[in-house]
């Protein structure tokens, strides 16, 4: 009785809060619409004219915002590209010819992927040279005669074994596959002098060079350029084209009269909005022109003696016009930066716009506000109502609840849109749920451990498998089938890890990587895991024998077991985590894993395992061995069988193998 006392209280205070709700929200809008028209109507022509100043302020900084925006993702995708290759691809530590496919697959990706870049590059200290460019500039197929078909090129110069300079250039079509290759005359061309190598190599961080005009392409562009972690000597380039910055510069003005351009360090333009001071510009670079230097333009001049505040907008005299100035420091990760972006726009135009602004609002306002009043009313109630249908479900999802769909009827587009997008987002947490455990997610939630990148120390037992031979039966086979046969293969997998309480951490190709102990604790987490490999090869056995009833290959899986402290936690990327664990705890069970192979056995634990596990499993002791990548040697054991468990029998009764 009490607890149905308690809920119908709740429940009307609940109704009372949201009639309060609907009413505060009424009149708070018939308010702020009465006093926005107030306003409005007793505007004059000078708070038009402040106005529309601040509104051109406005539109400046949001230009320079979307130029810094533009930069970065400039800066951001080429310097990733040049990070990732100077830190992860190996392959370009040997100059050419060594790896050239390697090479040239990295390099191709990172091009389709960034139109903006020309081409990208690395530099050797023996003067070795490697360079892979699109073929969509027309400059780059005339300057290497590409034949029909080539979407890239890719250039090197090396030298053989006698110290011969070879010069070479291979042309690949849409799908990277080599179409032609043909040889060079010696060029001269040494990377070692050029200074996007010289301010790069020995060092640790991505530098750039420029703004210059490309030899080949005559584009703008810019170099970002940066060491190989596993060699300093060795420099890797990549051009970036300023097409996009001089079109958005031309693009976009407040005003018919209105320019924008970049100046450098020292106030000199290097990219302006009108085409022709654009074409001067490029003209004097690198020389002296007394005639018409694009510094003496009045504009820049007036800038240069009198800069506005950086960020905020001034004034500018130029003969008998007044200009409306903005300056802003560039500060891009890597590009222009510490640069200038200044925008100016004739003061008569930015007000003849405001002036008919103001007429147009004076006349409609009256008619605006009368009919938003109304409308303000109708549509709290609406709101208000839509809004606590969408709480009620937006708490069903974070209960991970997806029987309920959202239904949320409302005239209002906006509602309309937020219910059907939380339908698609609960689909979306639904499909994600098949990748992720849910039960992982939910422990997740509910300690706060997994809110950000984070990880500790814990002991774990890690289970690594793989299929032996599965390159050769992936050859024979059509990916469908190929794909048909390992997702059967892994719902074994997945069933029997989860009914002996372990978290499958990831798939990998045909093998899988799973855990105990991490995150849910468990105390025979090294029992546990052996008793998961023992049942999964009894059902493997059914499994095979299936397959061959199809006519289809077996899958013969080996098993490594190892125990030990690892890191576990979340880690990854700020918009792409993955909980995992690392350390020599993981990569021993990998290697156990592979060396079945040397004693003809199926599952293969460590004396660790056996020190947590041997009042439960049967264990062979194999002696010593040596796993690939440790200084000592471990006793390795062959899991036989499983002990049947008596104890906790009526909590628990887990698939066992004898």
């Amino acid at each position: 009785m009490a607890n149905k006392t308690s809920g119908f209280l709740g429940t009307r205070i609940r109704d009372n809060w949201n009639s309060s709700l609907r009413s505060l929200f009424s009149l708070v809008m018939v308010a702020m619409l009465i006093a926005v028209s107030g306003i409005l109507v007793g505007l004059d022509y000078h708070r038009s004219r402040n106005a529309a100043i601040a509104d051109a302020e406005s539109n400046m900084r949001g230009f320079a915002g979307r130029l810094v925006d533009r930069l970065g993702v400039l800066s951001g995708d080429t310097s990733a590209l040049v990070s990732l290759v100077s830190s992860v691809a190996n392959s370009f530590l040997v100059p050419p010819p060594e790896r050239m496919n390697d090479k040239a697959a990295v390099l191709r990706e990172g091009i389709s992927r960034s139109p903006h870049i020309d081409g990208v590059y690395v530099g050797y200290p023996s003067g070795a040279f490697f360079q892979v460019v699109d073929l969509k500039h027309i400059a780059w197929r005339m300057a290497l005669d590409a034949p029909r078909g080539a979407s890239m090129a890719v250039r090197s110069m090396e030298r053989d074994a006698s110290g011969k300079s070879i010069n070479r250039v291979i042309f690949l079509d849409e799908a990277g596959e080599p179409t032609s290759e043909r040889r060079l005359p010696p060029s001269g061309y040494d990377p070692r002098t050029r200074p996007w190598y010289q301010s790069a190599v020995d060092g640790t961080a991505a530098v750039s060079n420029g703004p210059y005009e490309m030899a080949t392409t005559g584009a703008l562009g810019m170099t970002i350029s940066q060491a190989h972690r596993g060699n300093p000597k060795i420099v890797i380039g990549a051009d970036v084209v300023l097409d996009t910055i001089t079109d958005f510069l031309s693009r976009e003005r407040l005003t018919k009269g209105s320019v924008s351009f970049i100046l450098d360090a020292v106030g000199r333009p290097i990219i302006h909005s009108d085409r022709t001071m654009m074409k001067r510009i490029m003209s004097a670079k690198d020389k002296d022109d007394p005639i018409v230097p694009p510094q003496n333009d009045p504009l820049v001049q007036s800038i240069r003696l009198n800069p506005p505040p950086p960020g905020k907008a001034g004034f500018a005299e130029v003969g008998d016009r007044t200009y409306l100035v903005m300056v802003t420091p560039l500060e891009s990760e890597l590009l222009l930066t510490g640069h200038r972006a200044v925008v100016a726009a004739p003061l008569d135009e930015l007000m003849a716009d405001a002036n008919k602004a103001l007429i147009q609002g004076l006349a409609i306002s009256g008619a605006v506000v009368a009919l938003a009043v109304l409308s303000s009313l109708v549509l709290a109630h609406l709101i208000t109502k839509s809004l606590n249908q969408l709480t009620a479900s937006a708490n069903r999802l974070q209960d991970l609840d997806f029987t309920t769909p959202i239904d949320v009827s409302s005239h209002v587009s906006e509602i309309s849109t937020l219910g059907g997008a939380m339908n698609r987002a609960r689909d979306a947490i639904f499909t994600f749920a098949l990748y992720v455990p849910r039960e992982l997610v939910r422990k997740g939630i509910e300690s706060g451990q997994f809110s950000g990148r984070a990880a500790w120390r814990q002991e774990v037992t890690a289970l690594f498998t793989d299929i032996y031979d599965f390159t050769t039966l992936s050859e024979r086979h059509a990916p469908e089938e190929v794909v048909a046969m390992l997702s059967e293969y892994f719902d074994i997998f997945s069933e029997v890890v989860d009914a002996h309480d372990g978290t499958i951490i990831q798939f990998l190709g045909d093998s899988v990587f799973a855990m105990w102990n991490a995150p849910a604790p468990d105390e025979r987490h090294a029992e546990n895991a052996c008793r998961c490999a023992l049942a999964v090869e009894e059902r493997l056995q059914a499994f095979n024998e299936a397959q061959r009833k199809k006519g289809l290959p077996e899958f013969r899986t080996r098993f490594g077991i190892h125990t030990g402290t690892a890191v576990v936690g979340s880690v990854g990327a700020k918009e792409r985590l993955q909980y995992t664990a690392m350390g020599d705890t993981v990569n021993v069970a990998s290697r156990l894993e592979g060396m079945n192979k040397n004693y003809g056995t199926t599952i293969m634990a460590s004396g660790a395992v056996v020190a947590q596990a041997s009042d439960a499993i049967t264990f062979r002791p194999l002696g010593s061995a040596q796993a690939k990548g440790r200084a000592t040697a471990l006793d390795v054991y062959e899991v036989l069988s499983a002990r049947p468990i008596v104890e906790d029998a009526a909590l628990k009764s887990p698939t066992t193998s004898s």
